[in-house]
């Protein structure tokens, strides 16, 4: 299936053969509907915007036989959202999350991500990946039992790469290991750089990505207060640390400037290797360097300024990458809420949705993921424009996803 960008031609891998993978849960006898055609089934009714089971139901009806037929339905009618839900209670969650995470892995190779890079302007940013939990709140609300989930997302695509359920949300570290170690298994840790809160900033953690062949990006806070004094004092008083004048001017700086609005934003990212004898592997695997970002936001209108300064430490060597590399990735961290977290919560009306039962709130959260991902794939940047576009030409829809165009 040949789709395109503004800049480069794509061969996407077709998600209609994934989701065929998954074994059907059902005894063969009394089945209606296959097992695929109904999870492509609310792929499709995701790209065109419909949010709840009643939705994607509809979504079939409103269509009729022809493009149920295209989506591998062998009956004249759609299943019903009483069907689907008994479906998305059923379908095995561990393995359509494995699988999505297997198309993921694949789409990120068809893309040759650093051939965009290198025709969008951005091949110097490093390939990062960036870690966050989300708590469904109106499935919390409902008594939903596994309503919070830790996500990784492809910072420059758009793309979840992984997802786990998080059975307490004060256990997100374990979590995270065994989001990690999917990562690995799945072949999309190697070679990235993972960038996390503080909250993640644990030695296992770190370990876990070195390990698995990657590079951290890991904001210091107090949760480690004598790392965070010790970074603080390598770019605020070198002196108490005893620092060689060699230390010392070993500090690296990149200054950014932006403008939203009526703010100027400014960060200045300062980068040391200093502390990385002084904390040895046992305590932070192949510690590279320590950073330090002051950003100062200045109001236009009223000239109000506004500063603070965040610390950080990273496995990437002053060698592998360049301060400027290092600010992107750090700053871009927070695509994972603006470019899936705010999509999910406003287009698709995420934290209203009630549904309690079973793992069918991940279902349908793996389910967004995919939607919002493929639909960055094919270039989208807002995806409620993309919504409306791919519900009036479903064709779309269904070469997006793989599905055979053999209209009668």
């Amino acid at each position: 299936m040949n789709t395109s960008t503004s800049t480069i031609e794509i061969k996407v891998p077709s998600l209609v053969e994934i989701l065929s993978d998954i074994p059907d849960f059902r005894k063969a006898r009394g089945i209606r509907h296959p097992l695929p055609a109904i999870l492509t089934l609310a792929c499709a009714a995701m790209m065109c915007g419909y949010r709840s089971q009643s939705a994607i139901a509809q979504w079939g009806s409103n269509y009729g036989e022809q493009w149920l037929h295209l989506l591998g339905f062998t009956r004249c009618k759609a299943p019903s959202q009483s069907t689907i839900h008994r479906i998305f209670d059923g379908v095995d969650i561990n393995m359509l999350e494995g699988k999505l995470a297997q198309w993921t892995c694949s789409v990120l190779q068809a893309l040759d991500v650093q051939a965009i890079a290198l025709q969008t302007g951005q091949s110097e940013q490093l390939e990062a990946i960036a870690l966050d939990g989300k708590t469904l709140r109106g499935s919390r609300k409902q008594g939903a039992s596994d309503a919070h989930l830790l996500s990784a997302l492809h910072q420059r695509i758009g793309l979840v790469v992984e997802q786990v359920a998080v059975a307490d949300t004060t256990n997100e570290i374990n979590a995270a290991l065994l989001l990690l170690a999917n990562l690995v298994l799945h072949g999309s840790l190697k070679g990235r750089l993972v960038t996390a809160d503080a909250m993640f900033t644990q030695h296992k953690i770190a370990k876990a990505i070195v390990e698995g062949g990657g590079d951290y990006l890991l904001v210091v806070k107090d949760n480690q207060e004598l790392l965070r004094q010790d970074i603080e004092a390598v770019f605020e008083a070198p002196a108490q640390l005893g620092l060689t004048r060699q230390e010392m001017a070993s500090v690296r700086t990149q200054r950014d400037v932006t403008m939203h609005g009526n703010r100027i934003e400014e960060r200045v990212l300062s980068a040391s290797t200093a502390l990385c004898n002084c904390y040895g592997d046992d305590m932070w695997p192949c510690l590279g360097q320590v950073l330090q970002v002051k950003r100062t936001v200045t109001n236009k209108r009223t000239g109000r300024i506004r500063t603070e300064t965040s610390y950080a430490i990273t496995s990437v060597s002053p060698q592998s990458a360049t301060p400027a590399q290092l600010l992107v990735a750090w700053k871009e961290h927070w695509h994972i809420e603006n470019k899936l977290h705010w999509v999910r919560d406003v287009t698709f009306d995420e934290d209203r949705s009630t549904v309690r039962k079973g793992r069918i709130p991940q279902v349908m959260a793996a389910l967004r993921n995919t939607a919002i991902g493929l639909l960055r794939v094919l270039g989208a940047t807002n995806i409620a424009g993309a919504c409306r576009r791919f519900a009036a030409q479903p064709h779309l829809v269904l070469a997006a996803l793989g599905c055979p165009l053999d209209f009668e």
